[in-house]
């Protein structure tokens, strides 16, 4: 799309009735932090029990591994509120945590085995012994080290006053949802299609304890620093890479994003096609499982995407038998590392400009993305996580040759016209000022987060475990200092109370052995 295409999408904004339409973006946040020993290392503890139970603590779970923590915020349309609700989620989780501390990074701590992260458990219930057999499954598909990793995610939706405005400016007529599900998955093409911007700006994880690698090898051109860091010298985000959430038996899934009925399928293929490496593992019908099933992915939520679209799901319902149903009501950002220079791992200016972005990927024109298309995506993602910060980055840009610095200045242009529009509607300068703060950064990668964490590292002089644990304790003390700011310790206590006996419930309603649970649950699908 061009920019006089852009601009004619925000001309027709402009006018009384269309001007504030966007006021009103719903945002959420999950955030994923690793439990560590005071020594740096991995947490051998339990999910702390005063934060409940992790099954039906909607704010407070755990992800892949017993000790990778997660936090929910609630939507809201604030996102200084969301921010706040992080803080004070995290704040009552460590005072539950004894000496234990958050790895305020994405790659995990020095772990001297991968038989150190214990799977997330969730309890008795069908459904509790469902998600641990799942990660059981992800454990001897993939290995352990790859549930240690954390990242934030971020989902956002845009107000039905937004949607109604562009679909009159566009004269369509037919349903506003089916409206809604197509402008999403535009959306998200063209998200993918310069997803390596975010990398380049946000990616923190340029460096790694060697432990990781558990004496894989691997083509990166690491460097060394003190007794075991491994770093990349101008990379921008390990775990984006084949180092983390990828998984080389999906490269051969098609899930393609020009319609939700496409999407749809091709997910659903993938979730009931017999896999060719995965075959020999016992599954549920099996007296020692070592998964759900045999199947290229065992649930939807297997599959490893940067972007997903998303609907609320009933009790009992999969995730895309929830899109089929309502259509497109979200979109869930998956390519965030975590942010080490932020107590919360994300600040206000990363959601500034995810606000700006993603309403640019929204309005400018986003032709049909074929699998060519998509894998250019994903090799320019590849570039610039291993190489992102060197000079004159060359990237692939609709089959034609490209810089980074030409392409990134050329999307910040766009970018300062949408956020002049929403600095307007919002009465506010700050979506303006952030994208011109965030532009310097083309030219300059030393202002990247990787830029700066590498820099930080190499003038320490110190392993990046070590440099890590530091921030760790900094921001354990900043939150035993800070005072709560939207919840309290009363009711985040009444919140943890409330889970337990939700899971008890759960267990007590169970009326049908694990094995014909999953049955049913499968048969469903």
């Amino acid at each position: 799309m061009t920019t006089h295409d852009l601009t004619k999408a925000l001309t027709a904004l402009a006018p009384e009735q269309h001007k504030y339409a966007i006021k009103g973006i719903q945002r959420g946040i999950e955030r994923e932090a690793l439990r560590i020993q005071p020594n740096g290392t991995i947490s051998q503890q339990a999910h702390p029990k005063g934060v409940g139970c992790a099954l039906t603590n909607g704010h407070i779970t755990t992800d892949f591994s017993e000790a990778l923590l997660e936090f929910i915020t609630p939507v809201s349309d604030s996102a200084e509120e969301t921010l706040k609700q992080l803080h004070d989620l995290q704040k009552f989780t460590l005072s539950k945590m004894g000496d234990e501390l958050l790895w305020p990074i994405s790659m995990p701590c020095f772990i001297e085995h991968q038989d150190d992260i214990a799977l997330a458990q969730f309890g008795d219930s069908n459904i509790g012994r469902m998600k641990t057999l799942y990660r059981e499954g992800l454990k001897n598909r993939y290995g352990s080290m790859m549930q240690a990793i954390a990242g934030v995610h971020f989902n956002i939706s845009f107000p039905n006053s937004f949607w109604k405005s562009l679909q009159t400016i566009k004269g369509d007529t037919g349903s506003l949802q089916d409206f809604i599900s197509s402008g999403y998955l535009g959306l998200i093409r063209n998200f993918k299609r310069e997803l390596w911007l975010i990398s380049y700006l946000f990616g923190a994880s340029p460096a790694l304890c060697n432990s990781f690698l558990q004496g894989r090898s691997t083509e990166l051109p690491f460097k060394k620093l003190g007794k075991g860091t491994l770093y990349l010298e101008t990379g921008t985000a390990l775990r984006l890479g084949n180092l983390g959430y990828t998984n080389s038996a999906q490269s051969s899934l098609k899930v393609m994003y020009n319609s939700l009925e496409e999407y749809v399928a091709g997910l659903k293929a993938a979730i009931n096609t017999p896999s060719d490496i995965y075959h020999q593992l016992a599954d549920y019908k099996d007296a020692q499982p070592k998964q759900l099933n045999k199947n290229v992915l065992q649930i939807e939520n297997e599959f490893y995407s940067p972007i997903r679209p998303k609907r609320n799901a009933n009790s009992g319902e999969t995730p895309t038998d929830a899109l089929l149903r309502g259509g497109i009501e979200y979109i869930e950002i998956r390519a965030l590392d975590v942010n080490p220079f932020a107590a919360t791992g994300i600040d206000i200016e990363q959601i500034h400009f995810l606000d700006v972005f993603l309403t640019y990927c929204l309005l400018k024109d986003s032709p049909a993305m074929d699998w060519d298309s998509q894998q250019r995506s994903t090799e320019n993602l590849d570039t610039v996580v291993s190489d992102g910060r060197a000079v004159q980055v060359m990237l692939n840009r609709s089959g034609e040759t490209c810089s980074l610095a030409t392409w990134g200045a050329e999307i910040f242009t766009q970018l300062q016209h949408v956020a002049t529009y929403m600095d307007e509607a919002y009465g506010v300068s700050y979506y303006s000022e952030t994208i011109t703060r965030l532009s310097l950064w083309v030219a300059d990668p030393d202002l990247t987060y990787s830029g700066r964490y590498v820099k930080q590292l190499k003038e320490s002089g110190v392993d990046n475990g070590y440099f890590a644990l530091a921030l760790a304790k900094n921001y354990q003390q900043s939150h035993e200092t800070t005072p709560y700011h939207v919840y309290s310790d009363n009711y985040l206590n009444q919140q943890a109370e409330q889970s337990i006996v939700a899971e008890q419930t759960l267990k007590a309603a169970d009326n049908v052995t694990f094995n014909a649970f999953l049955d049913a649950y499968f048969k469903a699908k």
